[in-house]
C-alpha cells in the first residue's frame, strides 16, 4: 500500500511538471502576440542597413593599389 502513494506522489508531480512546461511554452492566442509575431518577422526580413556600406569598404580595400613609377 505505502508503494502505491509514492507512487501517486510521483504521478501528481509529473503531471504538475509537465502542466508548467506547456503552460509556459504554448503559443499567446491574443490579437497582439499575432501583431508582435508579424513584426519580428518583418524585422529578420529587413535588410541591413550597415550591410551596403560595409560591402563598399571590403571592396575597396581589397582592389589592387597601382604603385608609382619613379620619374
Amino acid at each position: 500500500m505505502m508503494n502505491l502513494v509514492y507512487l501517486g506522489i510521483a504521478v501528481v508531480l509529473s503531471l504538475l511538471g509537465s502542466m508548467v512546461l506547456w503552460m509556459r511554452h504554448r503559443k499567446p492566442r491574443s490579437m497582439e502576440a499575432h501583431m508582435q509575431q508579424f513584426a519580428r518577422e518583418l524585422d529578420a526580413l529587413a535588410p541591413d542597413p550597415d550591410w551596403n556600406r560595409r560591402r563598399r569598404r571590403r571592396s575597396q580595400r581589397a582592389a589592387p593599389r597601382r604603385e608609382r613609377r619613379p620619374g
